[in-house]
């Protein structure tokens, strides 16, 4: 299954702007799985967003999307 970035990180892409943060501002970390139950990052990944490089940003927004299409709960 094939998830598709949101237009706001292909944009950032495309005009080479440094990649938005996923947080929807619903910061719970799900004991279950260890993600944030808004944006499905780890806690690890939310505390190097600040520093990482876009590449490193990419990769997470790609992982985390990931997470989401798996999720039980997703209904998108």
């Amino acid at each position: 299954m094939s998830v598709t970035l949101p237009e706001r990180v292909q944009a950032a892409l495309r005009e080479g702007r440094t990649l938005p943060s996923p947080c929807l501002s619903i910061c719970n970390i799900d004991e279950r799985t260890g993600w944030c139950e808004g944006c499905a990052r780890t806690l690890d990944e939310i505390a190097r967003w600040g520093s990482a490089s876009n590449a490193e940003r990419l990769q997470i927004w790609h992982q985390l999307l990931a997470r989401q299409a798996q999720s039980p709960t997703s209904e998108s």
